[in-house]
C-alpha cells in the first residue's frame, strides 16, 4: 500500500540499545509508537540526558539519525513498537 513513510518495523518485547539510526537525512524525524499491554518501559535520549515515559498509547517524534537513543529493559507488561 502506499505510505509516506520509507520503512516501517515493528519491534516486540526488546529492548534497544544505544544507538543512532543510521538512515535518514539528518532533518527528518522518526516517528515511534508504544504499543503493549501495562508496560513500564522507559525511552532514553542519551544525548539530551532525558529519560520519558514511554507507555502504551505514547507516539514520539525524534531526529533518530541525530540524537542517540535507547529502550532499557522494562519490569512488567508485553511491549510493541512500530518504527
Amino acid at each position: 500500500w502506499p505510505s509516506i513513510f520509507s520503512g516501517l518495523e515493528v519491534i516486540s518485547n526488546r529492548m534497544t540499545l544505544s544507538h543512532r539510526d543510521p538512515g535518514g537525512a539528518p532533518s527528518h524525524y522518526d516517528m515511534l509508537v508504544s504499543l503493549g499491554i501495562e508496560h513500564d518501559a522507559i525511552f532514553s535520549i542519551e544525548d539530551l540526558e532525558a529519560e520519558l515515559v514511554y507507555s502504551p498509547g505514547t507516539m514520539t517524534y525524534i531526529a533518530g539519525r541525530v540524537l542517540q537513543h535507547s529502550v532499557r529493559h522494562w519490569n512488567t507488561g508485553e511491549r510493541y513498537v512500530i518504527a
